[in-house]
């Protein structure tokens, strides 16, 4: 088994355990409002640190800047101008291949 398919057995497990752990805990005593507004901003923080990652990260170790910091940079503009998501995916990989196929 690679290790990317244990990293995502790993996951999968730790979710599914996190799912079971808190109705466990909790019973049915409901969340403080405080909690629920916490939980609703844990995804979209996750997601923003996955992009970032994945857009600023070398293929050893450090920082890059390339044809996916630009097409990153391209889809910033389109969703501040309140373009329509797909509009800013098509946006985002036009850049990106443009710039991909210029350098």
């Amino acid at each position: 088994m690679s290790a990317v398919w244990l990293t995502i057995a790993v996951l999968t497990v730790g979710t599914f355990g996190m799912k079971v752990v808190g109705p466990l805990v909790l019973g049915e005593r409901p969340l403080s409002e405080r909690m629920l507004a916490m939980t609703g901003l844990v995804a979209p923080a996750l997601l923003a640190a996955f992009v970032l990652y994945e857009t600023f990260s070398a293929d050893g170790h450090g920082i890059t800047l390339d044809a996916r910091a630009a097409g990153l940079g391209a889809a910033l503009v389109a969703i501040l101008l309140r373009a329509p998501m797909l509009l800013v995916v098509l946006v985002a990989a036009a850049v990106t291949a443009g710039v991909r196929a210029f350098s």
